[in-house]
């Protein structure tokens, strides 16, 4: 479990904080999309929870540690995956034999498994690939490690169509009771499949913690005729040939949720879930 109480954050003499007095709770053996605008603190957020930046107050508990201590127990139960990075002029037979130990968990077995859904070989020099390429090596080598606790920070930028169909793949065969995902991402549609729970923040605030079953339970995703009537929209936006809706569930209906759509309605109406189940 991961508890976040009451962090203040800021860089350097920047007036506006990034986060002042937030809390937030990740619970094990989900995979969470953690949403928000640019500049919001996603990032921010994945680092903290690393330990990799320090709060100013308050406090960060990750497997029952404090992050700030970078202690031994903790950075090898914990893998991040930047949206940034390089990697060096090694074969990956030679990176992995340096970095694994760091991880008690490591397997190769799953190392070479993951590789192959993404339709590479272990027999490759990881310094000449593409950035493309060198995302599926490190979210392969990443999941891997069979850490706990693993962040990605917008993992499926710069994989091209096929590759993102093979990285959900990946990740939901990778994935356990005992381990925590969270994927930070701009990109919904590439995670919307996968995820347990979806976390979107906005300017400090929290906008919503909840799973996607609770989603679809309290609201149905709909497209309309331009000439339908939205009276029962709780939100609503044009669309090519019409326009889609975001209502209350009120008679357990079972319509697939539109990530994309339900991100937009609950910018625009903040108290949606609470609405969604008024009577």
């Amino acid at each position: 479990m991961i508890q976040v109480n009451r962090i203040s954050f800021g860089y350097g003499k920047q007036k506006d904080s990034v986060f002042k007095d937030f809390s937030l709770e990740f619970k094990p053996g989900k995979i969470y999309g953690l949403l928000g605008k640019n500049g919001t603190g996603k990032s921010t957020l994945l680092y903290l929870i690393a330990g990799m930046l320090r709060p100013a107050c308050g406090t960060i508990v990750a497997n029952a540690m404090n992050p700030q201590q970078r202690l031994p127990e903790f950075l090898q139960n914990i893998f991040i995956v930047p949206e940034e990075f390089d990697l060096p002029k090694l074969t990956l037979q030679q990176y992995a034999r340096i970095n694994a130990p760091f991880y008690p968990n490591f397997s190769w077995e799953t190392l070479e498994k993951n590789l192959h859904q993404f339709e590479l070989s272990t027999d490759i020099n990881i310094g000449a690939l593409s950035m493309g390429q060198k995302k599926k090596v490190f979210i392969s080598f990443a999941l891997a490690t069979n850490t706990s606790l693993l962040l990605m920070d917008e993992p499926t930028n710069g994989l091209d169509i096929p590759a993102k169909g093979q990285f959900r793949k990946v990740i939901a065969s990778n994935m356990t009771d005992d381990r925590t995902i969270i994927i930070s991402t701009h990109q919904v549609g590439d995670v919307g499949m996968l995820l347990d729970n979806v976390v979107i923040i906005e300017n400090n605030r929290l906008l919503t913690n909840c799973s996607t079953a609770e989603i679809t339970e309290k609201l149905c995703f709909e497209q309309r005729s331009l000439e339908a009537t939205t009276d029962d929209a709780l939100y609503s936006t044009p669309s090519i040939g019409g326009q889609l809706i975001v209502r209350a569930n009120t008679h357990d209906e079972e319509t697939p949720l539109n990530l994309e759509l339900f991100f937009n309605a609950i910018h625009a109406v903040p108290n949606l879930m609470e609405r969604a189940s008024k009577p």
